[in-house]
């Protein structure tokens, strides 16, 4: 339901999505993990929720600007 370029927002996005009690999970890209990247690509994250609660929480972080 989000992508960031860097973990940050992505941590951000994910704590308002629990406080709502929408589950959500945080998928890394595998070498800006490693490296610590956030250009062109590298470093993304997802935030990942149930495809039941996918409306919900877009709404939910539109809403709210974001995370």
């Amino acid at each position: 339901v989000y992508v960031s370029q860097g973990p940050l927002a992505a941590e951000v996005a994910k704590g308002k999505l629990e406080a709502a009690g929408i589950p959500a999970l945080l998928r890394y890209e595998a070498i800006g993990r490693v490296l610590g990247l956030t250009v062109d690509g590298l470093g993304k994250v997802e935030v990942l929720v149930n495809a039941e609660r996918e409306a919900e929480a877009r709404e939910l972080l539109q809403e709210s600007d974001g995370p």
